[in-house]
């Protein structure tokens, strides 16, 4: 509280409290002391009337007399405070009175000595008188002086003394009074003396506050208050200098800022005008990154297009190899193409990522089937493990997931000599409406270093730029893989140890989408029991899982022979294998062994179904009975090992939708291209798909074709001279609405890779779009999406045919007949005269099952030819087997045409036999 009070209020404070406590203690004391003194007078001064009485009324006591006692009373009561004063007998008898009755009680005793009673208005005295008092009195009888005469009785009032207490008390208050008033007075004329320069002080102080820095204090009379002023008076001067120095620096600077403004604003026009450039720098780069694209496309559809149908035809070993290498360069730099336009693309921000259902499972597995080829050349094992609790339909950019994936494996398929490469996709976090992800691609090869990571997600950087480096590459893939996934919202990283191998990881947050019917176990293979094996241990865990989700019972084996007894043992006791799949090479067992592994299990009726690595199709295919259904490449794909093994379970599936499919009408196609090479592919390769096909090189030209003929499907080329793809699209869409039709499908045909093209398409009119190079597969897949009618692949029957009846394939080849034999010439003549003992036989008996129409009869011989001739050295007849009975078994029509070339081929067989003999 007190520091709420002003300057004035606590001088005022400091002067009159000490002076009002000072005056009131003293004044109290002394009032005190007065009002005590002038009691103890009373008492004594009624003493002393009592004690003069006493002699006065001795000898009118002694006498009786109370007249003489009256008077003497009434003139008592004429001294001051005297209220009553009465006399009284010894025995306290009234004798005389005089004044009122008296207040207090008489005293109470006897003796010589007077008595008193005090109360709050009068005090009361009572004094004996004796024989002595006479003396006084000038009557003195000496043998009376002890003898009581009587009594004397006063009462004193104390209204006079309080009186002039009071009288005191006033005097003294009013003395009191006139002090302070006096005190506070001075301590008014001091506090102005102090609040007046204080006032001025912060008067002048609200003023520099205020900005006006010129106020100046004068001179405040008081030493201590000159000192302060005199303070306040120098800040004031350098607060003064400073401002003005300020000032000066601000003047300088806002000089040198609008100096700086025209600087900036002729530089922001520069700026501008070097931004437009940019943009149409921009802008001219896009175009050529496109036309580029289109450019180069273009020629390399054509090569790889034509590479593709020239394998197809009759050509010699080296013809091969030649086109191979042609058709492996040309994947190479197209590749490479499509990496740079990647990164100029998500360079320019305008990479646009679509968000479509797929299946996680298989985007791993197709990846792995695509990339297994440069693995088994390597003899490299590919390994995908989809852990189960990894939910498989998502919804994101799968041709952009597929991207990365394959950049991931490939770098590991390039940087290891030997061991395996597993690809693992494993749940992190899972939420109601999506999932966290990891897929990791894990291998066994060289290993980086801590350098080679850092420097690893660099544009153009490579983890290995030695001179003895593996060639391949831009340096860019990691990089547009860490920007797409980073596009995604996930990251990306790796785990390296040098000289143990990488592991490259992915995580990744993405929707999850409706579960996708075909991924449900099949009724017809639901517990059913397979057999697997497989010499690698990640294999074999990864075929069981896969197996175990198609509903299959599974029993694992680490070698074929205790499969073969389990088989066996399994088919005495009432629960046989149904199913045996065996993941095998070359190291593990030879495909003569294998053969014979196959027909044993098919007798214990094992349905076999034999994975081995690409680049050992080729040496396993001739000894299979059904290699088209009996035989696949690793790594096994979920869905194709199912239908493999449900045809293998139900062959009649096959036949009806062969039959299905060969009963449907051929679509009717109009493509669209203004280059030749291009054109004449794509035309090559839907008729050899089996549509009907008009090719047309203009826009022009098409349009004209619309309105003439009717079409299924048109494939039109966007970049063409005169009118182009879009402007063709946009007037045939206008006849189709000028004529009331349906609209006609039609899917450009492009070479442009820049971003939003597939939006720019759709919005032109046109409903889909394909990027070239194009692949039968693709033009298969596109015609059924938008016709509903199925083109078959190309008849691989016939291409056996073709190749049987061609010269590559001997009648009889020695050399093959002595590799079978495991080089022994004895063996090898001694197996082939069985075969051509039998061939008699077994021609006939497949005649007459012929003439019988037994279909299971002929299936049974043409089997049994087709397992003798494994072991010989008889190209053309082991091939004309092989189709006779896939043909059989399928119901196919061409069976017959198939048979009489197997009557042909052992009439040939049998002739060179005497001729060589």
């Amino acid at each position: 509280m007190l520091n709420r009070l002003g300057i004035r209020s606590r001088v005022l404070l400091l002067a009159l409290l000490p002076a009002g406590l000072m005056a009131l203690v003293l004044g109290s004391y002394f009032t005190w002391l007065q009002q005590n003194e002038l009691q103890t007078q009373l008492l004594q001064r009624g003493k002393m009337i009592a004690e003069h009485l006493a002699p006065l009324v001795a000898p009118a006591l002694v006498r009786h007399d109370p007249a003489q006692l009256e008077r003497i009373a009434a003139q008592a009561l004429d001294q001051p405070d005297v209220r009553a004063v009465a006399f009284r007998d010894p025995g306290r008898n009234n004798l005389a009175h005089a004044g009122p009755s008296m207040l207090n009680q008489a005293p109470s005793g006897g003796g010589t000595e007077m008595l008193e009673r005090s109360g709050s208005d009068a005090t009361r005295y009572l004094l004996p008188v004796f024989g002595h008092h006479r003396d006084l009195a000038g009557d003195r009888i000496p043998s009376e002086a002890d003898r009581l005469l009587g009594w004397v009785e006063i009462e004193l009032s104390h209204d006079g003394t309080l009186l002039r207490g009071y009288r005191s008390l006033f005097t003294s208050l009013l003395l009191i009074f006139f002090g302070m008033l006096a005190t506070a007075l001075l301590a008014l004329r001091m506090s102005r003396t102090i609040n007046g320069p204080i006032s001025e002080i912060k008067h002048a102080v609200t003023q520099l506050k205020d900005g006006n820095l010129e106020e100046r204090l004068p001179v405040m009379g008081s030493y201590e208050m000159d000192e302060l002023a005199s303070g306040i008076n120098r800040m004031a001067e350098t607060l003064q200098n400073a401002h003005e120095e300020l000032q000066h620096s601000i003047d300088q600077a806002t000089e040198d800022v609008r100096q700086n403004l025209e600087t900036i604003e002729i530089q922001n026009i520069e700026l501008d005008m070097a931004r437009k450039e940019a943009l149409e720098a921009s802008r001219i780069k896009s175009e050529f990154l496109a036309n580029m694209s289109h450019e180069i496309r273009t020629p390399l559809n054509g090569i790889l297009g034509f590479t593709h149908l020239l394998q197809k035809s009759e050509l010699t070993p080296r013809q091969h190899d030649y086109l191979g290498t042609i058709e492996k360069s040309a994947g190479n730099l197209l590749g490479i193409i499509n990496e740079i336009l990647d990164f100029s693309k998500i360079e320019a921000g305008k990479l646009v990522l679509d968000s479509i259902p797929f299946n996680l499972r298989d985007l791993i597995q197709d990846t792995l089937t695509i990339l297994a080829p440069a693995a088994h050349a390597k003899q490299l094992e590919l390994v995908s493990l989809v852990y189960r609790d990894t939910p498989l339909s998502l919804v994101g950019d799968p041709l952009r997931l597929k991207q990365i994936l394959t950049n991931l494996v490939s770098n590991a398929i390039k940087f290891t000599r030997e061991g395996t490469i597993v690809t693992r996709a494993m749940l992190e976090e899972e939420h109601e409406d999506s999932v966290q992800l990891r897929i990791s691609v894990q291998d066994t090869g060289i290993g980086l270093t801590s350098q080679d990571v850092r420097a690893l997600f660099q544009a153009f950087s490579q983890a290995d730029n030695s001179l003895s480096r593996q060639p391949g590459g831009t340096g860019l893939g990691l990089v547009i893989a860490k920007r797409l996934i980073e596009q995604m919202g996930g990251e990306i990283g790796v785990d390296s140890t040098p000289g143990e191998g990488s592991q490259f990881w992915v995580s990744l947050r993405l929707p999850k989408a409706r579960d996708d019917a075909e991924d449900l176990p099949l009724q017809s293979l639901v517990d059913r029991r397979v057999a697997i094996v497989d010499a690698h241990e990640l294999a074999l865990q990864a075929l069981e899982h896969q197996l175990e989700d198609c509903g299959l019972r599974v029993t694992a084996f680490n070698s074929i022979d205790p499969l073969l007894h389990a088989v066996a043992a399994a088919r005495m006791a009432g629960e046989p294998f149904t199913l045996a799949v065996m993941g095998v090479n070359l190291d593990s067992v030879s495909p003569e062994r294998l053969g014979q592994y196959v027909q044993q299990l098919e007798r214990l009726d094992c349905q076999a179904l034999v994975l081995c690595p690409t680049t050992e199709q080729a040496l396993y295919h001739p000894y299979l009975p059904n290699a088209h259904g009996q035989l696949q490449a690793k790594p096994a794909c979920t869905r194709k090992l199912r239908r493999a093994l449900l045809d293998l379970v139900q062959p009649r599936r096959i036949n009806s939708e062969a039959k299905a499919s060969s009963d449907q009408p051929s679509p009717k196609v109009l493509c669209v291209d203004d280059n030749p090479a291009n054109l004449l592919l794509v035309q090559t390769l839907l008729e050899d798909l089996g549509a009907e096909v008009l090719a047309v090189d203009s826009g022009y030209a098409a349009v004209q074709a619309v309105q003439d003929e009717r079409f299924d499907l048109v494939l039109m080329d966007v970049q063409m001279p005169g009118m182009d793809g879009r402007e063709c699209t946009e007037q045939i869409r206008q006849w189709e609405i000028s004529q009331g039709g349906a609209p006609l499908p039609i899917v450009a045909l492009t070479a442009h890779a820049m971003a939003n093209e597939k939006r720019a398409l759709l919005h032109s009119g046109m409903d889909d779009y394909l990027t070239k190079p194009i692949s039968e597969r693709q033009l298969a897949q596109v015609v059924l999406k938008w016709t509903g009618l199925n083109l078959s692949a190309p008849n691989h029957e016939r291409t056996a045919e073709r190749i049987a009846n061609s010269s590559e394939l001997k009648v009889l080849d020695p050399e093959e007949g002595l590799r079978l034999a495991a080089g022994k010439p004895d063996l090898a003549a001694d197996m082939l005269a069985m075969l051509l003992a039998s061939l008699e036989a077994d021609r006939e008996a497949i005649r007459i099952a012929r003439e019988a129409a037994d279909r299971n009869g002929m299936i049974e011989r043409v089997h049994r030819l087709n397992g003798a001739s494994r072991y010989c050295g008889v190209p053309q007849l082991r091939a004309a087997c092989q189709r006779s009975e896939t043909l059989l078994k399928q119901n196919d029509p061409e069976a017959p045409r198939a048979l009489d070339e197997l009557d042909r081929a052992i009439l040939r067989l049998t002739a060179q036999a005497r001729l060589s003999a």
